[in-house]
C-alpha cells in the first residue's frame, strides 16, 4: 500500500463512502455510495484522469459531512452540499477536484438554460432541488461561468451526476478509486 494511499484523508473518505453512504440518494432507487461510484466509473471508463475520477466520486461528499439528514429538498433546504464539500475537500485537493466540485450545481443551472432539451433529462429529485437553487441561470449568469476556468470540467461532471442514478448497475467498489483520490492530494 502506498504512503498517499494511508494518508489520513484518503482513509477518511473511503470510510465516509464505506461507511455513512448507505442512505437512499434523493428520490433515486440507488444509495449515496452507488452514486458516487458510478459517476467515478463513467469519469474513469472517458479515460479523464485522476482529479475527474476524484471529483466525479467526490463531487456530493457535502451530503456526508452535514447533518441535515438524507433528503433536505423535501423539506425545503438547500443543504448547499457543493460549498460544504469544496470546504471540506479544498485543505487537501488543487482547484483541478475541488472547483467541479463546487461548480457542479451551478452546472446544472447552466445546462437547464443553455440546452433546451437538458431539463427533461432531470432526475424528480434534481428537479426539486433545482429550485432552491435557484433555477436556469439568466444571460448574465451564464456568460460569467462559461468564462470560468473549471467551467468545462464541471458541466462534464455535472452530465456524469444525472447518468450516476442506474438501479442495479455493477460498478468497482471504493478501494478501487482511492489510488485515484491518493495520486490527486495537494503536493
Amino acid at each position: 500500500m502506498s504512503e498517499a494511499s494511508t494518508h489520513p484523508i484518503v482513509v477518511e473518505i473511503q470510510a465516509l463512502l464505506e461507511g455513512r453512504a448507505e442512505g437512499r440518494y434523493g428520490l433515486s432507487f440507488i444509495n449515496q455510495q452507488q452514486h458516487a461510484l458510478q459517476a467515478a466509473w463513467l469519469a474513469e471508463k472517458d479515460g479523464l484522469g485522476d482529479a475527474m475520477i476524484a471529483a466525479s466520486l467526490l463531487h456530493d461528499i457535502g451530503h456526508l459531512v452535514h447533518n441535515l439528514g438524507d433528503n433536505p429538498a423535501d423539506a425545503g433546504i438547500d443543504d448547499e452540499h457543493e460549498l460544504l464539500g469544496h470546504a471540506w475537500l479544498v485543505q487537501h485537493f488543487g482547484p483541478e477536484v475541488t472547483e467541479p466540485v463546487r461548480l457542479h450545481v451551478a452546472a446544472k443551472r447552466y445546462l437547464c438554460a443553455a440546452e433546451a432539451d437538458y431539463f427533461a433529462k432531470l432526475s424528480p429529485d434534481s428537479v426539486k432541488s433545482l429550485s432552491l437553487q435557484g433555477g436556469p441561470m439568466s444571460a448574465e449568469e451564464l456568460a460569467a461561468f462559461e468564462a470560468g476556468p473549471y467551467s468545462a470540467a464541471a458541466v462534464q461532471l455535472r452530465r456524469y451526476d444525472e447518468q450516476a442514478k442506474v438501479k442495479g448497475l455493477q460498478t468497482p467498489d471504493v478501494a478501487h478509486f482511492m489510488p485515484a483520490v491518493a495520486r490527486s492530494l495537494r503536493g
